[in-house]
Parts: structure tokens; C-alpha cells; sequence
């Protein structure tokens, strides 16, 4: 099969692999559509250091095709979107109701057992987030999988996988954003345009977006932004708060995961407000906080990881708000590619040129 692979650092093509079959507790599943995103850029530039090389892709949707041993609960032919955080509900942080950190498993390269199922020749790859489902085809953890209803299109499906599950879950799940209160979202790619979706679900009144590029922001204002910024003329904090008659928003989100930013959407809050950092950054990087104002500023500053997400339960409350038509996942996807195309997503995504795009499989 074909699949996408981050050879070495910065190096990533189309390669033809073989892929074995499901071992016990994991599913073969024949991909439909998986989105492309700023954490794949990040395993291919050595921001999240995963071993190389291997198999991109951690936002994707498609069909059971095999059972491994001892799965129950599935079908062949049942239609699912993966989640790139495994949810075992017996760890910890599952009994806690915090299954977004389950311990099950740490994201090596390898499955869950510690082996691989892919193969580059007679070289064993490894696969983003235990996933690798930028291919035709994917072995994945049975508990990475959650059963969608057949009827919603899967180039839309895959981008609850992530960008948009991680987006609109900051606000709901992590910053819990109030109706009839303002929002600034730092960064407007696929999650900050999520984050903005959500916002605008919360009743949020007002939503300001912050981005250097023009297209995003005309994007911004498609998703429900009430204001928007180009950062490469004026100053988003001051802008922010000259929209909010000089006090800072109630909640503001920093999406891109660069430090400069992380600095402006804490400055960006009023006192008392919440700050949530959605972006990841490199491990080698540090965000410095005022020592005086960290405590005088009485704001809240929360991470955020995956959207603080129940897969279970969030991905089909999400498809049921796209299915309501109140969640926009039509406009999203702004280009679609075929897996001999995916390294000029790759290069589209680092243009700025889609809110989302998305390589589907015949």
C-alpha cells in the first residue's frame, strides 16, 4: 500500500510499504479521509520527537475491514474516526474521567505491544500516535477507534480526529467559556478556526481573531469571529483590549504553539480571566510569567490537550452539532488530495493556504 512516510528529519515522501495483519485488541482499517496537520509537520520537523522514520497521519476516518483477536464491539464495514490518544478506561487518569491523559501507552513509533506492523522494504517503520493513517490502510488499537453513523461524510468525520475535537474542546471542556462573554483566538489554522467554532456554540459575543495572514482571517470571520486582526499591522493585545474598552478578553487561546504568542494571549486576558494554551511547542522552549502579576493578575492559565476530550462520548456529540448544522465542517475542508498528493498538502498546510486539507482514498 502507499502511505506517508517522515523519513528523517525535515525528509518525508510517498513511500510503497506492506502492512501485516491486526494482532490481538487492534483492527485493520481501510482508510477514507485523513486530515492534514500542523502535528504532523511536527513529527516531520522534530518538534514532537518521535523516533524516525515512520508512517505520518493521526486524523483520520475509514471502514473495519479486519477484527483482531478478542476485539468486540465492532463490525467489518462499521465506519469510525480514530482517535490519536488511546482510551483504555482503567488507568488513573481513565478512573478519574480525565481519559485524555490514559497512561496505556506512551507514542513511540511502535504499537501498543511495542512492535511494528508496517514495513519500508525489510525495514520496520514506526506510526504517529499508534495510528499512521496517512495510508491506504492503518492497524490501529481497537481503543482508538469510535463508531460513527455511516450516513456523515468522512472527509468531514476525520477532522473531529483532532483539529476540530482539540479546538472546540478548549473551549467547552477546558476554558468551560460563558455565554455573552468575549474570546481572543491567537493563531487561525485548523484548531484556532475550531477554537472560534466553539466559541461561537458557547455564545461567546464577542470573538476576535489574531493572525498574520489575510486568508485566515477572512476564514476567521467565516467561522464566527466578530473581529479580526492581522498581527503583521497592529497589535493584538492592544487590539483586544481596545475591544474590550481596555480591560483584556474573558478567555483567550493561544493555537499555533510559539511562546511569543503564548506571552501576548496571557497579556491579551483581563484580570481574572482564563487563559488556555492549546499549541504545542518545542520541548526546548520556556514561556517566562511576570513573578509580581502571576499572582496579582488573578487569571487562570490552563493547557490544554486534545481538547480535554471523551472521545467516546465528544466525537459523536460533535457530528451530531455538524449534522444540526451547527458546526460548520463543509467549509473546513478546502482541498482535498490523493495520497500521491499528500506531500504538496504537506507544503500547502505550511502556505497557509486551507483551513483544512484532506487526503482521501478511493
Amino acid at each position: 500500500m502507499k502511505a506517508l512516510v517522515s523519513l528523517e528529519l525535515d525528509k518525508y515522501s510517498v513511500e510503497n510499504v506492506t502492512l501485516a495483519g491486526p494482532r490481538a485488541g487492534e483492527l485493520r482499517i481501510r482508510m477514507a479521509a485523513t486530515g492534514v496537520c500542523h502535528s504532523d509537520v511536527s513529527v516531520i520537523n522534530g518538534t514532537l520527537p518521535l523516533p524516525k522514520p515512520l508512517v505520518l497521519g493521526h486524523e483520520g476516518a475509514g471502514v473495519v475491514a479486519e477484527l483482531g483477536e478478542g476485539v468486540g464491539g465492532f463490525e467489518i464495514g462499521d465506519h469510525v474516526v480514530l482517535a490519536f490518544n488511546p482510551t483504555c478506561g482503567k488507568c488513573p487518569s481513565c478512573r478519574r474521567q480525565e481519559p485524555q491523559f490514559c497512561s496505556i501507552g506512551a507514542p513511540d513509533g511502535k504499537m501498543l505491544d511495542g512492535t511494528s506492523r508496517v514495513k519500508l522494504g525489510n525495514d520496520e517503520l514506526g506510526v504517529m500516535q499508534f495510528l499512521g493513517c496517512m495510508a491506504e490502510e492503518a492497524i490501529v488499537p481497537a481503543i482508538s477507534a469510535v463508531q460513527i453513523d455511516k450516513s456523515i461524510p468522512m472527509d468531514k468525520a476525520a477532522l473531529v480526529g483532532c483539529g476540530v475535537m482539540t479546538g472546540v474542546g478548549a473551549v467547552i471542556n477546558t476554558a468551560k467559556v460563558s455565554p455573552g462573554s468575549s474570546v481572543a483566538v491567537f493563531g487561525c489554522g485548523g484548531v484556532g478556526l475550531s477554537i472560534i467554532q466553539g466559541a461561537r456554540l458557547a455564545g461567546a459575543a464577542r470573538i476576535i481573531a489574531i493572525d498574520l495572514a489575510d486568508n485566515k482571517l477572512e476564514m476567521a470571520r467565516q467561522f464566527g469571529a466578530t473581529h479580526t486582526v492581522n498581527s503583521a499591522k497592529e497589535n493584538g493585545v492592544l487590539q483586544c483590549k481596545e475591544l474590550t474598552g481596555g480591560e483584556g478578553v474573558d478567555y483567550s487561546f493561544e493555537a499555533v504553539g510559539i511562546p511569543q504568542l503564548m506571552i501576548e494571549a496571557n497579556e491579551a486576558a483581563r484580570r481574572g480571566g482564563t487563559v488556555t494554551i492549546v499549541g504545542v511547542g518545542k520541548l526546548t522552549e520556556s514561556v517566562p510569567f511576570n513573578a509580581l502579576m502571576l499572582a496579582m493578575s488573578g487569571k487562570t492559565v490552563k493547557g490544554c490537550y486534545y481538547g480535554d476530550a471523551n472521545v467516546r462520548e465528544d466525537f459523536p456529540k460533535l457530528l451530531n452539532l455538524y449534522r444540526a448544522g451547527r458546526l460548520n465542517l463543509d467549509d473546513m475542508v478546502t482541498a482535498t488530495y490523493s495520497i500521491d498528493d499528500a506531500p504538496q498538502a504537506i507544503e500547502d498546510l505550511l502556505s497557509n493556504k486551507n483551513a483544512r486539507g484532506v487526503i482521501v482514498y478511493e
